[in-house]
């Protein structure tokens, strides 16, 4: 059997630049933390942190804008 790792909502006003967040994201405590890495959600609405397993996914019906 496969852990379950953290799974994280988030909306569009939840990201940073083009569709991107990062982890460990502000509500990790502050002992769980590593380097911070930056996730691409722009693509397929959802990403993983490399290092602690985090999935990020965006909530449903949430819609990215692409234009500038």
């Amino acid at each position: 059997m496969s852990e379950v790792k953290s799974v994280v909502e988030v909306t569009a006003a939840d990201l940073h630049g083009p569709g991107v967040v990062f982890c460990p994201n502000p509500r990790m405590p502050l002992w769980s933390t590593h380097p911070k890495v930056f996730i691409d959600l722009s693509h397929e609405g959802h990403g993983k942190c490399p290092y602690c397993g985090t999935e990020y996914r965006l909530k449903d019906g949430e819609k990215l804008s692409h234009g500038h």
